[in-house]
């Protein structure tokens, strides 16, 4: 049943009040005065500021209109007065809900008792929901849900169909291009998605499936407003990424599932990918990568965000934080170092009364029964604080164990950083560096070649390959430094977790003789 046909229902079989919590305020009169006008009832608005007024009237007109009804109790009295049929909506009325204001609660009660018998019906609108325990069994709650990809087309067609009339600005929109234009606007309500609409054709002139960079645009205003989500923006690419070719290969074929032609194959929504490896080898890299790989944006979660002072505020921003994620989706979640996010979680009710446990419960869930387009991506490099619950199968896809690269990967790495420092990697001799590299993680080569830089600056000299294998041989890996604690790493992760490089090819001396 769709949201507007779940409403109407509501009002025929007279519930006599009901609480529609969103932030879209004209969306959600629009759709109250279509269920008015198919029921053939009149509506009317209350705010603080206009008092009651039939809905539609001109804001300039509203001012003289019954200044007394500005007064919540006085508003009341009116919906109880007035015979006939009609739905009353009431605009922000949630402070007037409050522990402070038990007058207007109880005259609520005593209103919500006589419209069970009658043709009216009362709807509070407002962005948050707080229903004091005194009405909890007299209101019903509806949350409007961000609009479907339907809805947005319609709106799309609607401002191509009058920029195509007027000439005004080149429409390029094939198939593929709204699909694209679509999806990265799914998230956005519709006065949200009209505006990046419209910036996209004030910006330049055209409206094409390519400015998809500008509806992310938009997106990041969203989270950045939360203040508990972390909006990354990088330039950051799987061709930055040296090596982990059976990673790259599972998230190139997940990438595809996301369209609307994957959902009608059967396929689901990609859940998620856990990143199990060796400090500095690139698993925060393949999270941003991921995000350009699919052209969705990126989000970071900060466990130390969602604990507050008060008691159950770290919850409620856990559930906040959960909801701005579903709101932006199609979307990445990046939980970097999820193993320190939730360390302790095992004697958190001695340690911080439960908090910790409740938030990684909290969390857990939506991971099982998420249905919105959220990829996580988290990381980690000490599975003994890893949950054994998040490692279950049905919480994410897959996990994956980033090992030290390979001789071959480490020369994909060295030209990787090379070029991306205006370096041609054919001037060195990149067999001899990687193979004086032996247990270098990928930040590490990085580091090496930036202290060969360091040191054919203060020579004025240009960097050549004997920098960079005296800056390796200057090196003490943490590969050799904690060497025990990665013996353990490596024997935990085989036959729990799938490989994310191709196994180095091992040629055995003699041939091979059967």
């Amino acid at each position: 049943m769709s949201f507007a046909a779940e409403l109407e229902l509501l009002v025929r079989a007279r519930y006599p009040v009901l609480y529609l919590v969103t932030g879209e305020e004209l969306r959600a009169l629009d759709l109250l005065n279509e269920v008015a006008a198919r029921r053939n009832k009149k509506l009317h608005e209350w705010s603080c500021s206009t008092g009651l007024v039939p809905a539609g009237t001109n804001i300039q007109s509203r001012k003289p209109l019954n200044p007394a009804t500005r007064d919540p109790l006085i508003a009341l009295d009116h919906v109880l007065e007035l015979v006939d049929p009609a739905l009353f909506v009431f605009k922000d009325f949630h402070p007037f809900l409050s522990r402070s204001q038990p007058a207007v609660i109880r005259r609520l009660k005593d209103i919500a008792l006589h419209l069970k018998h009658s043709l009216k019906t009362l709807v509070i609108l407002s962005p948050v929901l707080e229903v004091p325990p005194e009405l909890e069994k007299e209101i019903t709650v509806l949350h409007l849900p961000l609009p479907d990809p339907t809805e947005l087309g319609a709106l799309l067609d609607q401002i191509v169909g009058e920029l195509q009339s007027r000439h005004e600005v080149t429409v390029d929109l094939d198939d593929a291009g709204r699909t694209r234009l679509l999806q990265a606007a799914s998230g956005l309500t519709l006065a949200e998605a009209e505006n990046v609409f419209a910036r996209i054709i004030v910006q330049d002139g055209r409206l094409s499936g390519e400015d998809v960079n500008a509806v992310f645009a938009e997106k990041r205003q969203i989270v950045r407003k939360s203040g508990l989500l972390e909006y990354i923006a990088h330039g950051e690419h799987f061709g930055r990424v040296g090596g982990l070719d059976l990673l790259k290969d599972w998230l190139t074929k997940r990438g595809a599932a996301f369209t609307p032609e994957a959902r009608a194959f059967g396929l689901p929504v990609p859940r998620g990918v856990l990143l199990l490896g060796v400090q500095g080898c690139g698993k925060s890299l393949c999270a941003k990568a991921v995000s350009a790989l699919w052209q969705l944006p990126l989000l970071r979660f900060d466990m130390g965000r969602m604990f507050g002072s008060l008691v159950g505020s770290s919850e409620e921003n856990m559930r906040r934080a959960i909801a701005l994620a579903e709101g932006v989706a199609p979307a990445v979640l990046w939980v970097d170092e999820i193993d320190k996010a939730f360390a302790g979680s095992q004697g958190s009710g001695s340690a911080d009364g439960g908090t910790t446990a409740r938030v990684l419960g909290t969390f857990l869930t939506w991971l099982s029964e998420k249905s919105a387009p959220v990829f996580i991506v988290a990381t980690a490099n000490d599975i003994s604080h890893l949950p054994p619950e998040l490692l279950r199968k049905g919480r994410l896809d897959e996990i994956f164990f980033i090992d030290l690269p390979a001789e071959p990967e480490r020369a994909e790495i060295l030209r990787v950083h090379l070029a991306g420092r205006g370096r041609d990697p054919d001037h060195y001799d990149i067999p001899v560096l990687a193979a004086a590299a032996t247990d270098f993680s990928g930040a590490e080569l990085e580091e090496a070649i930036n202290s060969a830089l360091f040191d054919a600056y203060y020579g004025n000299t240009e960097v050549t390959t004997e920098h960079i294998l005296i800056a390796l041989q200057a090196t003490v890996p943490l590969a050799r430094t904690m060497d025990e604690q990665i013996r353990r790493l490596r024997h935990w992760a085989d036959g729990r977790a799938r490989r994310a490089s191709l196994p180095p090819v091992v040629v055995e001396a003699g041939g091979n003789d059967e």
